[in-house]
């Protein structure tokens, strides 16, 4: 598969409503940061790419501009929305009666909704306070997946570091 790529100039351009140095959310990644848009030949035909960059994960992802919204790539969320899923953690935890491997399953799916609202879902089930019993080690793995997603919005949207947004959740999860 023979690839050439162009990388288009830095200046911030409009391209589906996202543009370079855009903050942006992949359902399946969490946050990450337009870099570039570049147009690169694969297989014979000519696309144009946004080039987006998770610095914690050390990876890079490119979408095709003509695929970004079907991919559920977004815009990150309002103030008002992360609001309401600010809210929603403070909100009695809703542990269905089914078996792990089901809910295990529909957490997962949560996560990957990209929806900040679903992952607090996930975040407020899940979290255990002092006194509670101890989460199984696949309980703790998705439960930090749903924090690591909802603080690195959380801190994109507010203009926190990381560590700031950390402390914040987890005082109002104490709180709930």
């Amino acid at each position: 598969m023979a690839t050439k790529a162009k990388k288009t100039s830095t200046k911030a351009k409009r391209k589906n409503g996202f543009s370079i140095n855009d903050f942006v959310v992949y359902p399946t990644h969490g946050v990450g940061q337009i870099v570039g848009i570049e147009d690169q030949e694969v297989a014979g035909m000519q696309l144009k790419l946004f080039i987006v960059e998770f610095e914690k994960e050390k990876m890079t992802l490119r979408v095709p501009t003509n695929k970004a919204e079907a991919s559920g790539m977004r815009s990150l969320s309002s103030p008002d929305k992360m609001k309401s899923a600010l809210t929603t953690l403070k909100g009695r935890a809703r542990v269905k009666r089914t078996m792990w491997s089901r809910r295990a399953q529909e957490y997962e799916a949560k996560i990957n909704s990209g929806d900040p609202i679903s992952i607090a879902e996930v975040v407020r089930d899940l979290h255990r306070g002092s006194g509670q019993p101890e989460q199984s080690y696949s309980e703790r793995q998705i439960y930090e997946a749903a924090l690591d997603r909802l603080v690195r919005e959380l801190a994109a949207v507010e203009g926190l570091d990381e560590e700031q947004a950390t402390e914040r959740l987890e005082k109002m999860l104490k709180a709930a």
